[in-house]
């Protein structure tokens, strides 16, 4: 039996007792993590597809470990500007096994029907604080849809990021999406202290000094 699961905003083709590297999860070494995003079943030839998500099926591991993957050279540089910039980055990664895959699902497409309700209001929360909102987008690490989540957690300003924990803030990403998962969220309070006082400048200083979220 194999299966193909979303883990952490990839997908995967995984089967029991197979090691996989994915983005970090936010779970301690040794500890057991289960991934109910299971988009594809295969059975002894018997093949359930999902849609897009099979209900009831899921995926079963345990963290073996977390670590960093190679370093990549990113080279930003502006012609006729006298502008260039050289960062190493190494992804921040876990190594899991899959102890097991329960296949009790089918091919229905109303859960994800329920889900889009559930989904919905968030996105229309979004525009009506985007008048007072602070650009989040702005703290490194955060893009378009990370941002979207705070805001529609009531985190719409730098301030009140500024003022949340850490695993508070991964806990609104995850239940946001799986997509946003591995975002890395230790320095997210402190880079939005810095901007709401103003302090550009110093928050520039920071950024070009984090490693995959963290401050070197």
């Amino acid at each position: 039996m194999y299966a193909i699961v979303e883990i952490a905003g990839q997908q995967f083709k995984v089967a029991k007792d197979q090691k996989v590297y994915v983005h970090r999860l936010q779970g301690e070494e040794g500890s057991k993590v289960t991934f109910d995003n299971v988009l594809l079943l295969d059975d002894k030839g018997s093949v359930t597809i999902g849609a897009p998500a099979i209900k009831g099926a899921a995926v079963t591991a345990k963290i073996l470990g977390h670590l960093k993957g190679d370093k990549v050279i990113v080279f930003k540089k502006k012609r006729r500007k006298g502008y260039q910039k050289k960062n190493g980055h190494r992804q921040f990664l876990s190594e899991i096994q899959i102890e097991s895959i329960a296949a009790s699902g089918s091919k229905k497409a109303a859960p994800k029907k329920e889900k889009a309700n559930v989904e919905a209001p968030k996105a229309k929360a979004a525009p009506k604080k985007s008048g007072k909102a602070d650009d989040l987008k702005k703290i490194e690490g955060a893009g378009p849809k990370a941002a979207e989540a705070l805001v529609s957690a009531g985190l719409d300003t730098f301030a009140k990021v500024a003022k949340a924990d850490p695993a508070k803030l991964s806990e609104i990403l995850t239940e946001a999406s799986s997509r946003l998962s591995h975002l890395v969220t230790t320095t997210w309070p402190k880079q939005a202290g810095l901007a709401a006082e103003g302090k550009w400048d110093e928050l520039k200083e920071l950024q070009d000094r984090l490693d995959g979220g963290i401050e070197k």
